[in-house]
């Protein structure tokens, strides 16, 4: 009678036959209904523009075969990893839950990626398929207990939980069916007990062959081996994540016959041909991604045949899914021994997607391209291989066989330690080592696209004005020492470097000053910026800090410590730092390096540097975890570059009109940040945007 009670106590007052017909539920056999049958039947659709309406199996049909196997007792798991745009949430977790509820009883918990994403699931996606499915919604129990965010409870008795990955919320709960999205974006290790599919599965133990564990996923996991090749013809590449998984299980992909040859192939991004080029009066006039997009087919790899994009639809309507060692002739006869495992694992690639069409792909991944061209930001690319093309990425720019001779190979002659023809303005970035500084002169030179840069000088600050006993000058101490900061402002800030031609001299605009390091650099870092502010010379002085965290901005001013008033508060809101995004500055810079040829984003380096300059350049590599200097080498040649980039992203430099460009970046008869000799000032300069032109065939000379 409890029971009773407890179903219906939120919907009094209700009649006997009412309490009767609800225990009911829980004794009825369940509806003898695959679950996209189910769904068809009982969940409605509610897309707008789209569509609204009936749930279409038609329009997904990749995702029919991963949804029923939810009744399957011969698998554990169901893993599904493909791009966005494909209905897989749709058909695997909400028909899923859909299919629980009215036809067969059990309780769930789903696991969205973090505490906000499931409540934003919860409420965007559950509340709605009650919203706009009246079946189930006749279902849910009335009240705040039996329908809120995180619980929903059925008539049935049944119960759905939405919850997060976390120690406390995935153990001590079981559950027959969990159900994980978004699984890439979860964290690897829960608090430290494990990876959230594990103890996902963990709660269904007790439930046997009824026990699922479902998870839906875009892949979003970095490849770990960019080398590996394939054991076996459906095997991905090695990542954490929802690829680790598929591998775990029978390895599933999906099928679609050739229109015209009848062969089945499974498409994939690189399957699709565009044009990037058309002939304009007998010369090569590139296309804008647009139309490059417009140009999209998919070719045949069984026999070249020409596949136009509405081809999709049809070709989706006969796939099928092959298991890892099957095969399949162009009548549909499978053969082959396929793997066997508890685990029903699907991998769906980026063509196949119902909801984008061919054109899209290529149109986002041509602008990621060129995004990558211009900042050498591999973020856009990774997102449109990772949810659009259903893709893992593999990061570019694993340099382990660049060579210092390679760089050396592309210096080329220019003045020593004098700005060369046409460099606008300088920067100085400094990096803070255990005795000395190394400074770095680099100049902005303008690009057809973009800016080059040049670098014109590279010295260390050894020696402080301190003095020994024997009046011998001592090494300098930055993290002890703060009158040895002064060595920047008479060496560095205060220093100006003569024009190649003798006309003048220019002044350094800006210096850039590391503020991480060994202990105690910090504190010294804004004690000098605190002495440059009194002297009114802090704005000719900047401190950077780099940092690695994912999304955050290339490059962005910050005051560390705003929120602290204690005594250990050292810059206590005061200081500003330029937050540099390394990983993202050294994607550009590896990018940068491997330019050699005219049209802007590329790096001259003059003749004279030492050859340890060039080594500096070749000790980091890429890894899953970004830039690292595994052999712990020097490394300032890198890291000054970096921050030069940085430098210029903060003061917008890519984006200057050369045409009209600020005072400080404009030709030298003009630049304030440049003193000619009086014989320039008396017109042996020539003015305006002559004097760059001339300034660029003399550099021609020179190289």
């Amino acid at each position: 009678m409890s029971l009773m009670m407890g179903l219906t106590m939120t919907n009094a007052p209700v009649s006997l036959g009412q309490i009767v017909t609800d225990a009911a539920g829980i004794f009825r056999p369940p509806e003898r209904l695959t679950v996209a049958e189910a769904a068809v039947k009982y969940v409605r659709v509610h897309a707008p523009p789209r569509y609204s309406g009936p749930y279409k199996p038609e329009e997904t049909p990749y995702m029919v075969e991963p949804q029923n196997l939810l009744t399957s007792r011969d698998h554990t798991s169901i893993v599904f990893c493909g791009p966005s745009q494909t209905g897989k949430t749709e058909g695997l977790i909400i028909n899923g839950c859909a299919y629980l509820v009215k036809c067969n009883p059990m309780d769930v918990i789903l696991f969205g990626p973090s505490q906000s994403a499931a409540r934003d699931f919860s409420k965007r996606r559950i509340d709605r398929m009650h919203r706009h499915s009246p079946y189930l919604r006749a279902e849910l129990l009335a009240g705040q207990h039996a329908d809120n965010t995180h619980d929903k409870t059925y008539r049935s008795g049944m119960m759905l939980s939405v919850s997060w990955p976390s120690g406390n919320e995935m153990s001590s709960k079981p559950v027959p069916v969990t159900m994980l999205t978004e699984y890439d974006r979860m964290p690897e290790d829960v608090d430290g007990e494990g990876a959230p599919f594990i103890l996902a599965q963990k709660r269904t133990t007790t439930f046997g062959s009824m026990a699922k564990t479902v998870v839906d996923s875009s892949p979003s996991r970095i490849v770990e081996d960019p080398k590996w090749k394939p054991r076996t013809l459906h095997e991905a590449p090695p990542c954490t994540g929802t690829l680790a998984l598929y591998n775990q299980g029978d390895r599933r992909r999906w099928y679609w016959p050739c229109p015209h040859c009848g062969e089945f192939f499974e498409g994939h991004f690189g399957l699709l041909r565009y044009d990037t080029h058309q002939v304009v009066n007998g010369e090569k006039v590139p296309l804008s991604p647009k139309k490059s997009g417009d140009s999209t087919y998919m070719e045949c790899p069984k026999n070249g045949c020409r596949i136009v994009p509405t081809s999709k639809q049809s070709m989706n309507a006969r796939g099928v899914w092959l298991r890892d060692g099957e095969r399949i002739d162009r009548d549909g006869v499978r053969s082959g021994e396929p793997v066997s495992s508890e685990s029903a694992t699907f991998w769906l690639r980026g063509p196949a997607a119902a909801y984008v069409s061919w054109k899209t792909l290529v149109v986002k991944m041509l602008n990621a391209e060129s995004d990558y061209e211009k900042t050498g930001s591999q973020e856009s690319l990774k997102t449109t291989v990772n949810t659009d093309q259903g893709e893992p990425y593999v990061m570019r720019g694993d340099e382990t066989n660049r060579l210092a001779e390679d760089i050396m190979d592309q210096a080329i002659s220019l003045p020593k330690k004098m700005v060369p023809p046409d460099v606008r303005a300088l920067f100085a970035c400094v990096d803070v080592q255990k005795n000395r500084w190394e400074v770095q002169i680099m100049g902005i030179r303008p690009a057809s696209t973009g800016y080059d840069i040049v670098v014109v000088d590279r010295f260390p600050i050894i020696k402080s004005k301190r003095e020994d006993e024997d009046g011998e000058r001592l090494w300098v101490k930055p993290a002890a020492y703060l009158e040895d900061w002064d060595l920047l402002v008479s060496e560095v800030m205060e220093k100006t470097y003569p024009l190649y031609d003798g006309s003048g001299h220019m002044a350094i605009r800006m210096t850039f000053c590391d503020s991480g390091g060994k202990e105690g650099v910090t504190s010294k870092v804004y004690d000098f910026y605190r002495k440059l502010k009194r002297e009114g010379k802090q704005g000719r002085f900047m401190p950077v800090k780099g940092e690695n965290h994912p999304g955050s901005p290339r490059a962005a001013v910050s005051y560390p410590d705003t929120k602290r008033k204690d005594r250990l508060a050292q810059a206590r809101g005061e200081i500003p730092v330029l937050f540099f995004n390394a990983n993202a500055l050294k994607d550009t810079l590896n990018n940068m390096l491997d330019r050699d040829i005219a049209g802007g984003g590329k790096i001259d380096f003059p003749d004279w540097l030492d050859v340890s300059f060039y080594e500096e350049l070749t000790v980091e590599t890429k890894s899953p975890k970004g830039w690292e200097n595994k052999a712990n080498r020097r490394n300032e040649s890198w890291d000054l570059l970096a921050y030069f980039i940085g430098a210029c992203v903060w003061q917008r430099v890519d984006q200057v009109n050369w045409r009209d460009p600020p005072a400080w970046l404009k030709p030298w008869v003009s630049n304030p940040l440049v003193t000619l000799s009086g014989a320039a000032q008396n017109g042996a300069v020539d003015k305006g945007e002559g004097k760059a032109q001339d300034f660029t065939a003399l550099a021609n000379e020179l190289a």
